[in-house]
């Protein structure tokens, strides 16, 4: 059973920093693109960052220049260093795997458990 495991999430003061970790289970990580999404308190979920396979990013507006998104193939795991937090960014961030086709094979799209990340004085 394929799995994502997040970790990192905790409380924080503003202006400060923590780094999210995703650990992914299965074979095929380095072929799947990863994202962090994250869903706030009577809020939507919502994109913040994601990377392709072969190392592309992208951001929510919201982010940029403040989050950072990147893989360790080697180490399936996927990463999301966050500086310069503020009391908005207070939200259950989740880690997904987009649903990747190789070959005659579909994988489908996974979600993590979530960790909660708390910005507050």
């Amino acid at each position: 059973q394929v799995q994502l495991v997040e970790s990192g999430g905790g409380l924080v003061q503003p202006g400060g920093s923590l780094r999210l970790t995703c650990a992914a289970s299965g074979s095929i990580f380095s072929r799947r693109n990863m994202g962090w999404y994250r869903q706030a308190p009577g809020k939507q979920r919502e994109l913040v960052a994601t990377i392709t396979s072969g190392g592309g990013t992208n951001y929510a507006d919201s982010v940029k220049g403040r989050f950072t998104i990147s893989r360790d193939n080697a180490r399936s795991t996927v990463y999301l260093q966050m500086n310069s937090l503020k009391p908005e960014d207070t939200a259950v961030y989740y880690c997904n795997a987009a649903r990747t086709v190789v070959g005659i094979f579909t994988y489908l799209e996974l979600w993590g458990q979530g960790t909660l990340v708390t910005v507050s004085s």
